[in-house]
C-alpha cells in the first residue's frame, strides 16, 4: 500500500489509497485478483507508472490470500519483526563494541533460538488447527526440542 502510494501524486494519494483498499477487502483470492485488474487499469489511465507497479507486484502482493482468512491480519503485520528487531538492538547496544563477527553472530543467534522458543510455546502466532489447514500433512506438531 505505501509503495503503491509513493508512486502517486500527493494531490490524489487519498482516492488511490481508497481504490487500493478495495483490494484488501475481498474475500478470496480470485475476487482480490478481479478487484486487483479493475484497480490496476482504472489507475493506469491517469498513471502509468502506478499501473505498471501493480502489474510488477500482484503475485506479491496477493500472496497472503492464499492463507486462512483468520491468519492474513497476523501475516500482513510488521509487528512481530519489529518487536525483534528492537530486542536484538537493545542487547546489542548494551555490548557495544564486539571483538569479532563470531560474537555477534552467536549473540543474535541465541536472541532468535530465544524468540523461537517463546513463540512456539507462551505466545502462539497462529493457532494449530488453522495452520493445520495450511499444511498438506494434517498431523502438525511442535519439536520438543528446537534444533
Amino acid at each position: 500500500m505505501r509503495n503503491g502510494l509513493a508512486h502517486a501524486p500527493a494531490t490524489q494519494r487519498a482516492a488511490v489509497a481508497a481504490m487500493l483498499k478495495t483490494i484488501f477487502a475481498q474475500d478470496t483470492k480470485a475476487e482480490a485478483g478481479a478487484q486487483w485488474d479493475t484497480v490496476a487499469d482504472a489507475l493506469r489511465e491517469k498513471q502509468d507508472k502506478l499501473g505498471t507497479f501493480m502489474d510488477a507486484s500482484r503475485d506479491d502482493v496477493l500472496a497472503y490470500m492464499g492463507f486462512p482468512r483468520e491468519h492474513r491480519p497476523q501475516i500482513a503485520s510488521t509487528n512481530p519483526l519489529e518487536r525483534v528487531n528492537r530486542k536484538i538492538k537493545r542487547r546489542t547496544d548494551v555490548i557495544g563494541i564486539f571483538p569479532n563477527d563470531e560474537t555477534i553472530i552467536r549473540l543474535v543467534g541465541a536472541i532468535m533460538l530465544e524468540t523461537n522458543d517463546e513463540w512456539t510455546v507462551a505466545r502462539r502466532y497462529m493457532s494449530l488447527e488453522t495452520l493445520a489447514r495450511v499444511n498438506d500433512n494434517p498431523n502438525v506438531w511442535l519439536p520438543a526440542v528446537t534444533p
